[in-house]
């Protein structure tokens, strides 16, 4: 896992980068892949502001938020991130998942052989056989 914070228009602060890559290395449990996460955390006219870039494997994912306190903006730009990464692999999972259930389908269908059509004169009895017992 490989984490880089920029601190833009405010002086670094070391529980600030403690506290981003701790929450930042929690992302790490639903990859597959190892990630490569880009933080920027700056100050907007009184808004603390944290954007984030997260890459693993094909999957690249990013959020920003703003709030009055840092912590507060960090802590919800890692909630955006954890659904993206949710719904992303969900549908990944449900495609494997549709694959799966399709191949299982098509070889059900191959194994077992097409039924037979009525012929016209079978047809023709068996509404034979019905008129016959009213």
């Amino acid at each position: 896992m490989n984490v880089s914070i920029t601190f833009r228009h405010m002086d670094a602060s070391e529980a600030i980068k403690k506290h981003a890559a701790a929450k930042l290395s929690k992302l790490q449990k639903f990859l597959r892949q190892p990630m490569t996460a880009k933080v920027t955390i700056s100050v907007d006219k009184l808004k603390h502001v944290a954007e984030a870039r997260v890459s693993s494997g094909g999957a690249h994912l990013e959020a920003k938020e703003s709030s009055d306190d840092m912590y507060v903006s960090i802590d919800r730009m890692i909630e955006k991130l954890e659904r993206q990464i949710r719904v992303t692999k969900g549908a990944a999972e449900a495609r494997r998942r549709t694959a799966k259930t399709s191949a299982r389908t098509g070889e059900a269908a191959a194994a077992e052989p097409p039924p037979a059509k009525k012929t016209a004169k079978a047809v023709r009895s068996k509404k034979a056989v019905k008129k016959s017992t009213r």
